[in-house]
């Protein structure tokens, strides 16, 4: 009798290999059931109202949003100092992208050398690395032009600043002429 290990054949493998998965999955299936952590399909639970009333109650959202129209009024044109202040101080106030300095005499004298109406033009469309109306589509062409005229006179040049426009007020409801009694 020979006692040697001669291997196992490849169809012996194929049978045991799914077969020792399938022992292992059963073993398992059985410890859950025994132990509570699976229920048999027959024992459907049953949620009732007040539970689910519950639950509902602890995921609803916290706070809801709600979007009004914003009613400002009418516009009121910033002043050129606010516009710059809020949009164009952040490149011309450190020099960002090539802007040139608010204050540096240097880069604005050939700015200025090419005119005030050149200046808010390029102001509003844009010029090279700065985008049209510094990138506040919202801004006026007046708010433009007063911001155009504060940075350029604090570098050197004397441009007069259009006013601000303030707000427009409705025209008052003409009034109708009272009806004598007798027409009524």
């Amino acid at each position: 009798m020979s006692n040697e290990y001669k291997g196992s054949t490849f169809w012996q493998l194929i049978l045991v290999i799914p077969g020792t998965i399938l022992a292992f999955t059963l073993i398992i299936s059985l410890i859950a059931k025994t132990s509570g952590v699976v229920s048999a399909p027959a024992e459907v639970v049953v949620e009732s109202a007040a539970a689910t009333a519950q639950v509902e109650e602890n995921i609803k959202p916290v706070a809801t949003v709600e979007v009004a129209a914003a009613d400002a009024g009418p516009h009121v044109d910033k002043s050129g100092e606010e516009v710059v202040k809020a949009v164009c101080g952040m490149c011309h106030t450190a020099g960002l992208m090539n802007a040139p300095k608010i204050g540096d005499k240097g880069p604005w004298a050939p700015r200025i050398a090419q005119g005030y109406d050149v200046l808010v033009n390029h102001a509003i469309n844009g010029i090279r690395a700065m985008p049209a109306r510094g990138g506040n589509p919202a801004l006026t062409d007046g708010e433009i032009a007063g911001a155009v005229a504060h940075m350029a006179n604090a570098s050197g040049a004397s441009f007069k600043a259009p006013a601000p426009k303030a707000a427009e007020t409705a025209a008052p409801a003409e009034a109708k002429p009272a009806m004598p009694a007798a027409e009524k």
